[in-house]
């Protein structure tokens, strides 16, 4: 079984991690074992930025970190048994900003993609560098080798600005006040190498409970990215629980496109067209989206058993849905 997964941060690397041990492949534990099954994670870059003459891919790393047994498992993000040495000098010198957490550990991986990409590397054969060292167990390409960059229009005191991402999410903890979501270079990018031919190839593609607007969201808007999608069997899980985020500020993406807080709205939000099925918590049993099959389950990634619980019941739906496609019902 060939499987995409669009993923970014923390909620979409930990569900990934479930859904490598539903299907039994890449994990330490498996090694050994067989497995007929297969997962191509599409990486979100629109939280890219460059900072320090260093290009950082926030999420592309998160999954490769935690996929790799590297990651902070109390902060989900960075490495595990980090130091701060490099930010606080820099912070000496009066280098800024000083919001940006840059760890030791992390930065060097932020200098060998930064030495990769300078040398005419393109990120997507950077990326299968750097996992070449982790080995995540999984086929992970950024979802484009263009630049492409999540800025945030903000109004602050009256006052119109467009801010990076990072900047809104870090500094400003997504308070300030957003008017509009702009993937800058977004509607020229190419999907990168790989991209739609694992996705033409996949059997299933499952959307995890990532950002719907600045993680899947950036994704579905790589051209032919979203079309590509939609011709496959695809079951996403919500994250939002009970009218608010499982993890972090979505609410605040949400509400500057216009989108409320709800599991069904997100759906929705992502169309019938492109999901085919919806998992929702069982705090939203009985949502009903027009077009989409709806289901619920506890969705709270707490423990491992509960994340691949929840990444066993994705895949399960996807599978009886392709099924119900495939006798033409």
């Amino acid at each position: 079984m060939r499987i995409v997964v669009p993923a970014g941060g923390i909620g979409g690397a930990r569900f990934l991690r479930g859904l490598r041990a539903a299907l039994g492949t890449g994990a330490p534990e498996t090694e050994g074992r067989t497995t007929d099954s297969s997962i191509t994670v599409i990486g979100n870059t629109g939280d890219d930025i460059t900072l320090f003459g260093l290009r950082i891919c926030p999420d592309l790393d998160t999954v490769m970190y935690t996929l790799g047994e590297g990651i902070d498992e109390e902060r989900g993000w960075g490495r595990a048994d980090e130091s701060f040495t490099v930010k606080e000098e820099l912070a000496a010198y009066g280098m800024k900003p000083t919001w940006f957490g840059l760890g030791d550990r992390d930065t060097a991986t932020h200098i060998v993609r930064s030495q990769m990409l300078a040398a005419g590397f393109p990120l997507s054969a950077v990326t299968e560098a750097l996992c070449d060292r982790w080995r995540p167990g999984v086929r992970l390409l950024p979802m484009t080798d263009d630049q492409v960059e999540t800025h945030v229009v903000v109004n602050e005191d009256g006052r119109r600005r467009a801010i990076h991402f990072q900047e809104w999410w870090i500094r400003y903890r997504a308070a300030l006040p957003a008017e509009q979501i702009v993937g800058v270079g977004a509607d020229t990018a190419k999907p990168a190498p790989g991209v739609l031919e694992a996705i033409a190839e996949a059997d299933l593609v499952l959307l995890p409970p990532s950002n719907p607007v600045v993680s899947v969201g950036s994704i579905l808007n790589i051209p032919g990215i979203r079309d590509a999608m939609a011709a496959k069997t695809v079951v996403g899980v919500s994250p939002i629980i009970g009218g608010a985020p499982v993890r972090g500020m979505a609410d605040a993406c949400l509400s500057a496109i216009g989108v409320e807080t709800d599991a069904g709205a997100v759906a929705a939000h992502l169309g019938a067209d492109l999901l085919d099925g919806w998992l929702v918590d069982e705090a939203d049993a009985g949502t009903e989206v027009e077009g989409i099959e709806v289901r619920s389950r506890p969705l709270y990634m707490s423990d491992p058993a509960a994340t691949e619980a929840i990444a066993r019941a994705a895949l399960d739906l996807a599978v009886e849905l392709a099924g119900r496609e495939g006798d033409g019902a």
